[in-house]
């Protein structure tokens, strides 16, 4: 009892640093830079994906990237405290709830997506990276499947699973880290859910695919 007290003060500044990393609005930063208010472009979502498809591809990369090293950032940084498992599962929680409700853009953000592969690589040193791979290759790769973002995140968890698994791994960790995969999993779900029902929803793959069908109709009769 007297050693978990002790630890009370580590735990809870490393909730905080947590939350703070993952509040940081990266996404919403880059986006002004480039006269791009991205709460109200594409799906309106604080998140790399979006920021690729309303801003560009580079800024879109910079976000993934920094939104994933908000994540891994949170996890080492108690780390190197001594916070062991599995209490490291706290500030890597917070940082995803920091990401979801920023107090810096009015607590609204991202899906999490990024943020939880960048805690899952601190986690998870060798295993993780080959599980963050396959989750970015469906989340990037697969953008004419429906819903590919939720998708990356099943394949992620299942692909961390598998190797965790295969090369015994700390299976208390895995489990911790898919309860936090399946509280984004349900919030992107929601918040899918609840864009869809308002009035100023934008379908970002049906507009792209209606987009690109247009121009091709176009460059047919200008050969015509």
């Amino acid at each position: 009892m007297v050693e978990a007290l002790g630890w009370t003060p580590v735990l809870a500044i490393s909730i905080l640093i947590g939350y703070v990393l993952g509040a940081l609005p990266l996404a919403d930063q880059i986006s002004r830079r480039h006269g791009v208010d991205i709460f109200s472009a594409g799906t309106g979502l604080a998140g790399a994906a979006n920021v690729r498809r309303s801003v560009g591809p580079v800024s879109g990369g910079l976000v993934l990237v920094g939104d994933t090293g908000k994540g891994a950032l949170a996890v080492l940084a108690p780390r190197f405290t001594g916070l062991d498992d599995p209490w490291i599962l706290f500030p890597a929680a917070a940082v995803i709830v920091g990401h979801w409700k920023s107090i810096f853009s009015g607590f609204r953000g991202g899906d999490g997506l990024a943020t939880l592969g960048g805690a899952g690589l601190a986690l998870f040193p060798i295993i993780g990276p080959i599980s963050t791979a396959v989750g970015v290759l469906i989340a990037y790769g697969g953008q004419r499947m429906p819903y590919s973002s939720l998708l990356s995140i099943v394949f992620w968890y299942g692909t961390l699973v598998s190797l965790s698994l295969t090369f015994d791994g700390n299976l208390t960790l895995t489990l911790g880290v898919g309860g936090l995969a399946g509280f984004v999993l349900a919030y992107a779900v929601a918040g899918h859910r609840k864009r869809r029902v308002s009035p100023d929803w934008v379908d970002v793959d049906e507009a792209e695919e209606i987009e690109s069908a247009s121009e091709q109709a176009g460059e047919q009769q200008t050969v015509g």
